[in-house]
């Protein structure tokens, strides 16, 4: 069964990696469709590009749940981890890098995207029912709730804070 997992988060790795990467043009290919604006980025700022890993992280755990809930009992709490983990790691790295370096560079946020993807799906190769679950699991996905909400409302009226503006 693990050697299952495993397959399909390598391809969970590349179906994020993919719709994330097309979802990056799907606003504006959809001239400023309100709704796609919700999940996709409606503008450059790091904020809408953490959309990227979010929801399509979010619809492909939807599969591997419904997929593998039977056989691996602590998914449910990896889940969240593993989004929740993609998502942060967008932010830190880009700047990080961009306060080392002075500047951005498209190569790098390609990088970025990647690895924060591949961390994730690390996270959530851990879910073999060899850890322990956690009652946190509740708390993180009552995070995944607050953050999608944020990304609705923030996506049409972002704070005035360096991480909704273009870098």
């Amino acid at each position: 069964m693990m050697k299952l997992f495993q397959r399909y988060l390598i391809r969970g790795f590349f179906f994020v990696l993919i719709l994330g990467s097309l979802s990056h043009f799907f606003y504006q290919w959809s001239d400023g469709n309100f709704i796609i604006g919700l999940f996709c980025p409606v503008n450059e700022s790091t904020w809408e590009h953490m959309k990227l890993a979010f929801f399509p992280m979010l619809l492909y755990s939807a599969f591997l749940y419904v997929r593998f809930s039977s056989n691996l009992s602590c998914i449910l709490y990896t889940i969240p981890q593993s989004i929740l983990w993609s998502t942060a790691l967008i932010p830190v790295i880009f700047y990080t890098y961009t306060g080392i370096l002075g500047k951005n560079y498209f190569i790098l946020d390609l990088l970025t995207f990647g690895l924060s993807i591949a961390q994730g799906f690390r996270i959530l190769g851990r879910c073999s029912g060899k850890y322990r679950c956690s009652q946190r699991s509740i708390f993180l996905w009552v995070l995944i709730f607050i953050l999608t909400a944020c990304f609705f409302v923030f996506s049409y009226m972002p704070p005035d804070l360096p991480l909704f503006k273009a870098p």
